[in-house]
């Protein structure tokens, strides 16, 4: 019988990403009643996934979830390997000899492209582009986004596109006293832009923004909704789908673009415009964006599993700058399969798998598992559903050949690299609060991992 997870040798597990579903996945062992040595690695040496790097700078108590991560990183047997790149720095074999399963929950880190025409002229850009730009992550920290035009189209309706258009029609005083990138105020306080266009091609019944996001767009300072009340006139399928069960929040988003569209007309120096029906076919200029063509859609199916189909009836706007917002998708782990349709690691109850082989000790947790859905809580029994299957091939799991991190983390600083552990993360974030102090912000973040490496050489 396996004595993994005994006191005389302790389950030792590597989680590879530490997002949600990295910290609930190792909160999962550490409350499973075996003794277990978690190592949680990242690429950056800051911990938080897109908690930290995705979650919009004006909706802080969102980040007051880092308080439960903080408390899982306190537990015993557990340790942070940050600014290191598995697949680059560490491959998968050298963590199979050195823990005894790897769970990666390493999330969905690029977009998904529209495949049209133009998507690639000067001005396109992604929302991960923005969205990391804004929040001071490295990856992004160099991106310039013209900001000069009055036109900014954004294509897609979740809550991503909702951040990205709610930056942009905001005031520099709205987003003063948020932890947004100094470099991103300081471009946003010479922004000409007037008119931004939430573009969606499906209707208001199916928008997947969420009410609070919704609702907040009718309290801007200096920004006035926009929605034209043809765009609510429902067809009989969706009014039948604002009857379903599950259909409560779509219902208040509907309740709330009502009230909008019934509204006086603007008055502010922005307009927020919420459009529907619509599917981006081409972008066009001269070099860069200057137009978008849009094809009208018409909704089929029945309620519930309704799609946009194009009318053929095409038309042009004006746009300065376009954002593309339309779901994002993993990236391939060295060694590992991936199914580039879906964008995830496959598997079978939490377990990689290759074809229909079982890859053991190595499973997937979050995003890359299940694709980029749900909301920062929906990792949680994610992760814990992974935990549950790992435990269960507790008897049969090869115990690894060196159950020693200490030799690992010789291994990595041999080969140059500088691994941030979770203490010097907390002299990072004290850091980061210390220069914000002074702004009247929660933190100025590092934006660079040349900075945050240097810092702590200096510390």
């Amino acid at each position: 019988m396996s004595e993994l997870g005994t006191a005389a040798r302790p389950l030792r597990v590597a989680v590879v990403g530490s997002g949600p579903a990295g910290f609930y996945a190792a909160e999962a062992l550490f409350k499973s009643g075996n003794t277990v040595h978690v190592d949680m690695f990242d690429r950056l040496p800051t911990p938080f996934g897109l908690v930290r790097g995705g979650v919009a700078p004006d909706h802080q108590k969102i980040k007051n979830v880092i308080k439960v991560y903080e408390r899982i990183a306190a537990s015993d047997g557990f340790a942070f390997f940050g600014n290191v790149m598995v697949g680059r720095d560490v491959d998968l074999q050298t963590l199979k000899r050195h823990y005894d399963a790897v769970i990666l929950s390493c999330g969905a880190e690029t977009d998904r492209r529209l495949g049209i025409p133009g998507e690639d002229l000067a001005g396109s850009h992604t929302a991960t582009e923005f969205v990391g730009w804004y929040n001071g992550h490295p990856d992004y920290r160099d991106r310039s986004f013209d900001l000069s035009a009055e036109v900014a189209m954004v294509i897609g309706q979740g809550n991503v596109a909702m951040d990205v258009s709610r930056i942009l029609a905001k005031t520099v005083d709205e987003l003063a006293g948020s932890d947004i990138a100094g470099h991103a105020l300081e471009a946003l306080s010479r922004s000409k832009v007037t008119d931004v266009h939430m573009v969606g091609r499906r209707g208001p019944a199916q928008a997947k923004f969420t009410p609070p996001e919704i609702k907040e767009i009718g309290e801007l300072a200096d920004c006035d909704p926009v929605v034209d009340p043809r765009d609510l006139e429902l067809d009989p399928a969706s009014r039948a789908e604002l009857e379903l069960p599950d259909a409560k929040l779509n219902r208040k988003n509907v309740e709330t673009l009502r009230e909008y569209a019934a509204r006086p007309a603007p008055t502010k120096s922005r307009r927020y415009h919420i459009r529907f029906f619509l599917s981006p076919v081409e972008l066009r200029g001269d070099g860069r964006v200057e137009e978008v063509v849009f094809e009208r859609n018409v909704l089929k199916g029945e309620p519930g599993n309704q799609w946009a189909e194009g009318t053929g009836e095409r038309f042009a706007e004006p746009c300065g700058i376009f954002f593309r917002s339309v779901g994002y998708r993993g990236v391939p782990v060295p060694g590992l399969p991936f199914n580039e349709r879906k964008g995830i690691i496959p598997s079978r109850d939490s377990r990689v798998v290759e074809g229909d082989v079982v890859l053991p000790g190595i499973y997937v947790a979050g995003w890359i598992k299940r694709g980029p859905s749900g909301v920062i809580g929906t990792n949680k029994p994610d992760s814990y559903e992974t935990v549950a299957s790992l435990l269960a091939d507790l008897p049969k799991l090869e115990p690894c050949e060196v159950p020693d991190s200490d030799a690992l983390e010789g291994l990595l600083e041999a080969a140059g690299v500088h691994v941030v552990s979770f203490d010097d993360w907390r002299k990072l974030d004290a850091a980061e609060i210390a220069r914000g102090k002074s702004q009247g912000k929660p933190r100025e973040k590092f934006t660079t991992v040349e900075e945050m490496i240097a810092h702590l050489r200096e510390a």
